[in-house]
């Protein structure tokens, strides 16, 4: 009972860091104060890496998508892994690209790479074709065919506003120190999209996919705000982050043995920066948003969140050495132990309470006064907690949702406490058993084309 009522109230606590950090930006005008930036000669150019395997369904229009950014000078390195669909035939034909020598110096090692290709009529687009080595080893080849001193990670099904890299970018202007830069991932199931644009957002038609957009508001604007205001956020979505290149290379690029590679790097350069004593800054922006296509079955959620806890458990076992080390702070001192007690532990913690709860109630261990009380108070907990999330999203006032759609989603944040969480939970743990079976395989999850 102490540990759940412990962890609600830390949500809780996050949701109040993040409505005051969101209401000063808004009040300073954060939210507008990037445009300044749009033409400036202090802008940093960055490449755009979109890993790609088996994404032939996506892939073309995406590319189109990211042409119309609005940001100065970028460029789009396509890095097909090795995929078994017609991802490679459909970038050859829709750009008409050619093979062309690379004379990129290539810092980070990777498996082999076929060919590059590319056309003048597309001068910022880079197709690199390679053999499979998995989604880490495609972002290392990004970064060897790249030029420029920032790189952005993207998904090959994800979708940006047109001013999100120009918001992330404008992070690197303002603060020399900001190594990283996430920005806000949102569920893109039910929106509409044309020419590539993310232009209305209507509620996914399934309840699964109604849950998911409850999670994804609490969990990156309550969890994610609050843990950039202490400069200790371990994780920068695989779907929207910006890197400066050469702290990514001095640390040795992306691990290839890990299916947890969006939160293993970020913490790699958490423990370089602080081991030597660099000053630095990781940053999430609320304003920078990324459309995703969540999971439409909950058989592929479980597939995603036992990937997600298998990630999580290889990251903090590598970095066990932070956990309580006052020598790396905020880092070491509050983000990993709290990884390790809630976002890891917490969920053998609750399955526990599955099963040890309706026995002491067997067993007339446990009064049922007091037992329907605890149930309706943590109900109550996690109600608030994903009301809060909701509540987030509009104030950041790049809300895209009617009052009716916000109505909606409320109810969903009521209906997930009963049933839905306590089956991601359960996910959660089986990953943490097939462990070993599952730390380097990736999972299948089934998508439809994002598009009009």
């Amino acid at each position: 009972m102490g540990y759940t009522i412990l962890l609600s109230c830390i949500y809780i606590l996050q949701i109040i860091i993040s409505f005051i950090k969101i209401r000063e930006d808004v009040k300073i005008g954060k939210s507008s104060d990037f445009m300044e930036y749009k033409d400036s000669e202090n802008l940093l150019p960055i490449s755009l890496i979109i890993p790609a395997y088996n994404e032939e369904d996506n892939i073309v229009q995406n590319v189109k998508s990211l042409m119309k950014l609005n940001y100065p000078e970028f460029e789009l390195i396509v890095v097909n892994d090795g995929s078994k669909d017609k991802t490679h035939d459909k970038m050859i034909e829709a750009f008409k690209l050619y093979p062309i020598e690379s004379a990129h110096m290539r810092p980070l090692e990777t498996a082999k790479v076929r060919n590059v290709y590319y056309n003048v009529e597309y001068p910022n687009l880079i197709y690199v074709d390679k053999e499979n080595g998995g989604k880490s080893d495609a972002l290392n080849a990004g970064i060897n065919a790249s030029s420029y001193p920032l790189f952005a990670c993207l998904d090959a099904d994800s979708r940006l506003e047109r001013d999100s890299l120009l918001r992330l970018g404008n992070e690197f202007i303002k603060d020399t120190t900001t190594v990283v830069a996430g920005g806000l991932v949102r569920i893109a199931n039910g929106g509409v999209i044309k020419d590539g644009i993310f232009e209305s957002y209507n509620l996914p038609e399934k309840a699964i996919e109604r849950f998911q957009t409850v999670e994804y508001f609490r969990s990156f604007l309550a969890g994610r705000t609050s843990w950039g205001v202490t400069n200790s956020m371990l994780i920068v979505s695989g779907a929207f982050g910006v890197f400066k290149k050469q702290v990514v290379i001095d640390v040795g690029g992306y691990k290839t043995d890990t299916i947890g590679e969006d939160m293993e790097i970020v913490v790699r350069i958490h423990e370089y920066m602080l081991r030597n004593k660099i000053k630095y800054k990781v940053k999430f922006v609320e304003q920078a948003i990324c459309w995703t296509q969540g999971p439409m079955s909950l058989n592929d959620v479980r597939t995603q969140r036992r990937r997600w806890q298998v990630g999580l458990m290889d990251t903090l076992l590598h970095y066990k050495k932070l956990i309580f080390n006052p020598k790396y702070k905020w880092i070491g001192m509050m983000a990993v132990p709290y990884n390790w007690l809630f976002e890891l532990l917490g969920a053998v913690v609750e399955v526990f309470g599955y099963f040890i709860i309706p026995f002491s109630l067997i067993m007339g261990e446990l009064n049922i006064f007091f037992f329907v009380m605890y149930f309706l108070m943590a109900s109550m907990l996690g109600i608030m907690i994903s009301f809060g999330g909701l509540i987030l999203e509009q104030y950041t006032k790049r809300g895209v949702m009617s009052a009716k759609q916000c109505v909606q989603l409320a109810l969903y944040g009521i209906l997930e406490n009963f049933g839905y969480r306590q089956a991601i939970t359960i996910f959660r743990v089986e990953g943490m058993i097939k462990y070993k079976k599952l730390k380097n395989r990736w999972g299948s999850i089934k998508r439809k084309t994002v598009g009009d």
